[in-house]
C-alpha cells in the first residue's frame, strides 16, 4: 500500500525531473539589461605577472596589457575574487592576490581604460570549480544560516567598496562553475535546497548594493545539455532569479563544438536568460562563432580564460604577441560592429 508521504515524494520527483519550469519561475531578477555584445577576457593573473616583472609588447613596444587588449577589440574584463586568498590555505598565502585590495586596483585600471567589468565571486579562499568548492577558513564552523549570512555580507562588503570608488562591476557572477554546488559539503548540488539558499544570499547581497547589476550563474557544462537543463530547472523550481547563464567550454571536458552549439541553442529556446561562453581557450574562432550566433538574445559573447599566459595564450613567455592575438581584431569587426 502506498502511503501519503510516498505519493508526495513521487509527485515531487516528477516535478523536478520532468516538468520544465514556467516562464515566471525562469524570469530574470531585473528587466533592464542593456543590449550588449561582449568580447571579454579573464586576466585575473595580471597583477601576479606584473609583480614578477612581466612586460607585454605590441609590435615591439611595451604597453599596458589592459590597453593593449582594448586596442585589439576586447571590451570587457573578468576578474575573480576570493574571500581570504592570503590565508595559509588560500590561493595566495601572505600575498593575497585576487583579494579585495587587488580587485580595487584592477577595477580602477579597467574602468580608466573605458572597458566593462565582470566580477566573479568564488566564495572560497582558493579556486572554486566543479572539482572543489572549499568553504573559506573563517566560515568553516558556521551553520547553514550563518554561511548564507556570510555570503551576503561578503558580497555587500566587496561591492560597497567598489561602489565607494565609483568602479562598480557591470555584471556579477554569484559563484564560479557551480553545477556541483558551492561551499561544500552543505552547498553541494546534492542538497539543492541549501545550495539555492546560498546562491540567493549572494544575489540579495548584489541587489542590496545595486539592483540594476545583471547577475550571472556560471556552470561548467558547455556541451552537456541534459545536465545543464537539470541544474537550471532545479534552481528555477526554487525561484532563484538571475539574468544570464554563463557556460564554460573546454573540449577535454565539455564535448565537441557541435555539442556546444546544440546545447547553447537549446538553452536559448528553453530559458529567457541570455547565454555567454564565459570561459574558453581552445578553438577560438569556432567558439566565438557559436557564442555570437545564439539567436534572439539581447546579450551574447565570450570571455577567454587567462589569455596572458595560459594554454593557447595571446602572448608568449617573453610578453610578445602570438598569432592568436591577431584573431581578435577580426572577431571585434565581425561580432561587435
Amino acid at each position: 500500500m502506498i502511503k501519503k508521504y510516498q505519493i508526495a515524494n513521487i509527485i515531487f520527483l516528477f516535478c523536478f525531473f520532468i516538468i520544465t519550469p514556467t516562464h515566471s519561475q525562469q524570469k530574470s531578477s531585473t528587466n533592464n539589461i542593456d543590449v550588449e555584445k561582449i568580447l571579454g577576457a579573464d586576466i585575473s593573473f595580471l597583477p601576479e605577472l606584473e609583480a614578477r616583472g612581466k612586460i607585454f609588447y605590441n609590435n615591439g613596444i611595451a604597453q599596458d596589457a589592459i590597453l593593449l587588449l582594448k586596442e585589439k577589440g576586447f571590451n570587457y574584463i573578468r576578474l575573480r575574487i576570493f574571500v581570504d586568498p592570503a590565508a595559509d590555505s588560500g590561493y595566495s598565502p601572505k600575498k593575497g592576490f585576487c583579494d579585495l585590495a587587488h580587485t580595487l586596483v584592477m577595477a580602477k585600471r579597467i574602468k580608466a581604460a573605458g572597458m566593462k567589468l565582470l566580477l566573479d565571486f568564488h566564495y572560497s579562499d582558493t579556486w572554486a570549480d566543479p572539482g572543489k568548492q572549499f568553504k573559506p577558513a573563517a566560515w568553516k564552523n558556521l551553520s547553514n544560516k550563518g554561511i548564507a549570512n556570510a555570503v551576503k555580507k561578503h558580497t555587500v562588503e566587496v561591492l560597497t567598496a567598489l561602489k565607494n570608488q565609483q568602479i562598480l562591476p557591470d555584471m556579477v557572477q554569484v559563484g564560479n562553475e557551480i553545477n556541483h554546488g558551492i561551499l561544500w559539503p552543505e552547498g553541494n548540488a546534492k542538497n539543492f535546497n541549501t545550495l539555492a539558499k546560498f546562491i540567493q544570499a549572494g544575489i540579495v547581497g548584489v541587489k542590496k548594493v545595486n539592483k540594476k547589476i545583471p547577475i550571472m550563474l556560471h556552470i561548467a557544462l558547455g556541451g552537456q545539455s541534459e545536465e545543464s537543463i537539470y541544474f537550471l530547472n532545479q534552481l528555477a523550481a526554487r525561484y532563484v532569479q538571475f539574468d544570464i547563464i554563463g557556460q564554460s567550454y573546454y573540449p577535454q571536458w565539455h564535448g565537441t563544438l557541435d555539442d556546444l552549439k546544440n546545447n547553447l541553442n537549446d538553452l536559448a529556446i528553453k530559458y529567457p536568460q541570455p547565454i555567454i561562453v564565459v570561459e574558453y581557450s581552445e578553438k577560438k574562432s569556432a567558439v566565438n562563432e557559436i557564442a555570437f550566433g545564439i539567436p534572439n538574445k539581447p546579450i551574447k559573447g565570450s570571455f577567454i580564460w587567462e589569455p596572458l599566459n595560459t594554454w593557447e595564450a595571446l602572448f608568449d613567455k617573453q610578453g610578445k604577441a602570438t598569432a592568436f592575438l591577431a584573431l581578435y581584431p577580426e572577431f571585434a569587426k565581425n561580432y561587435l560592429q
